[in-house]
């Protein structure tokens, strides 16, 4: 695939590429320079920040909770390492 830069320095993404990554108006993308390559990263910090709020965590009181039952902990809790098996299923 290719893309021309324009007059004013912009491209146009190939529709493939737009439809494959989910970008529409307004999306935003992080530009990194590799070596001699242009690297394009889509911002998904916007796309979790638009939907942050629209679950229930129904059960829950909120969202520490919820990972501890699905998890076992959630994150700032202190690190407990798994105890230790010794074989016949009891610790």
């Amino acid at each position: 695939m290719e893309a021309t830069v324009a007059e004013r320095g912009q491209i146009t993404l190939p529709k493939a590429v737009r439809d494959a990554l989910g970008l529409t108006k307004g999306t935003t993308l992080k530009v990194e320079l590799d070596g001699g390559r242009i690297v394009l990263r889509k911002n998904v910090d916007d796309a979790i920040s638009r939907l942050r709020g629209r679950f229930k965590l129904d059960g829950f009181a909120n969202t520490d909770e919820a990972m501890r039952a699905i998890r076992g902990h959630a994150p700032g809790d202190p690190y407990l390492p798994p105890e230790p098996d010794n074989g016949d299923g009891t610790p």
